[in-house]
């Protein structure tokens, strides 16, 4: 039976990636499925709700937090604060540093933002209109796009996914950050020695358009509008519970929208609700989102793929997965057997949140301290989803900046870091 269940959810994936349909299709035919595999089992519908529910209060808190993600990004639009970081950043590119440039100017709006998905609707989207014209094949800048938007995903403190990780394994997600960096540093550094190589070789034609030109035509592009996103790194670096440091930067947000920018109280307000859009559509273009609207999605799946492990972990379902999981990593090695784990759950999963939820329900097992399995998710779950072509994790970011599948070959940050993780794990048992 259990073969059966786990066989028509993939079927149902597989039907919603073919048809270009949501995956919440998908997940809550799943539910759907591993409900009646519940009752075939024997147990009572009042117990499986009550599993479906006990497996969603395990994110219950940051199901808040991404409420408010929604509204601080929807300001920071708003307020002018990402235009201006955008303006700023993308002085720096020059033809012979553009792919290492875009990693990096990549990798400074996912830590800010926490998303990988809005970092590729916007910093992602401007590097691609400039490496366009600069005549860089869009293989590369892909590649170099997508690892910049999923180095702040892994490591921000306002990342959806490392706030998930920090509540199912019931860490602290600063010090969470302080370990990850420690193991991304070296495939970091590796990463933008590739991308600077290979942009040497690259010809040095074209020019970097004006966005300063561009994005004045509806903000007022002030240093002032830095205060936001300032405010949030700074009570981060003192430790500020991520909601407080949140909230903080949507209060230094409103005025700046008053005042800067010149907006009323209820435009704000709707902005907050269901994203902000600039009047001039080229500018909308870049800019547009944000907004609780925008979270309601990424709360559902959050939500489905919850009620899943409180299931799973009930029914006993994934019982035989776990044993051979546990032989794997008496073989291999703890992180070994959850990078394998993860590859395998995020190829039927197909998004990054259930293959997170899953690997760790799987590998839980094999860890004696939970911080190492907070770090090792992180390392593992994290970083592949985006890599697996048919996953929505890295195929939403690449059609946004119109680049090929095949880009996920030139993710050379997000292929080095499992890498490295492996290369350091054989060292320790040798």
């Amino acid at each position: 039976m259990e073969w059966i269940a786990l066989g028509l959810f993939c079927a149902a994936l597989l039907i919603c990636i073919v048809l270009d349909l949501s995956i919440l299709y998908a997940l809550a035919f799943g539910l759907l499925v591993f409900l009646l595999y519940g009752r075939r089992k024997g147990f009572s519908r009042l117990e499986l709700f009550r599993m479906a529910f006990e497996g969603i209060k395990t994110v219950r808190n940051i199901l808040i937090t991404f409420f408010l993600i929604g509204i601080m990004t929807a300001l920071w639009r708003a307020a002018g604060t990402i235009p201006v970081i955008v303006c700023y950043a993308s002085g720096l590119i020059r033809p012979s540093v553009f792919l290492l440039m875009a990693f990096l100017l990549n990798c400074l709006v996912s830590v800010l933002t926490g998303t990988s998905f809005g970092t590729a609707a916007t910093m992602g989207v401007i590097c691609a209109a400039i490496g366009t014209s600069m005549g860089v094949s869009p293989l590369l800048t892909g590649g170099a796009v997508l690892s910049g938007a999923f180095f702040g995903d892994r490591c921000s403190p306002v990342s959806t996914s490392a706030l998930l990780v920090a509540a199912v394994t019931k860490t602290d997600i600063y010090d969470n950050i302080r370990r990850m960096v420690k193991t991304a540093f070296v495939p970091f550094l590796l990463a933008c020695g590739i991308y600077a190589g290979i942009g040497l070789t690259l010809p040095r034609e074209g020019s970097v358009m004006d966005l300063e030109a561009l994005f004045s035509r509806s903000f007022r592009l002030h240093w002032t509008a830095l205060i936001p996103a300032a405010a949030i790194l700074v009570l981060a670096a003192f430790r500020v519970k991520v909601k407080l440091a949140m909230g903080a930067s949507i209060l230094t947000a409103v005025p700046l929208c008053l005042i800067l920018q010149g907006l009323s109280l209820p435009e704000i307000l709707r902005a907050a609700l269901s994203g902000f859009t600039p009047a001039d559509a080229e500018v909308a273009r870049l800019v547009s989102g944000g907004g609780i609207v925008s979270m309601i999605r990424v709360a559902c799946i959050v939500c489905l793929s919850s009620a899943y492990s409180g299931i799973f972990q009930k029914t006993g379902m994934l019982d035989e997965a776990k044993r051979l999981i546990g032989r794997l990593s008496a073989k291999t090695g703890a992180y070994a057997a959850s990078l394998v784990t993860s590859v395998l759950t995020g190829v039927i999963a197909c998004n990054q949140t259930l293959t997170i939820l899953l690997t760790e329900q799987l590998c839980r097992g094999e860890y004696a301290d939970k911080e190492v399995l907070a770090l090792d998710l992180e390392d593992s779950a994290v970083v592949t989803a985006p890599l697996i072509p048919w996953s929505i994790a890295g195929a939403v970011p690449l059609a946004a900046v119109g680049a090929p599948s095949a880009a996920v070959l030139t993710t050379f940050y997000l292929i080095l870091l499992p890498l490295w993780r492996l290369v350091q794990g054989a060292r320790k048992t040798k």
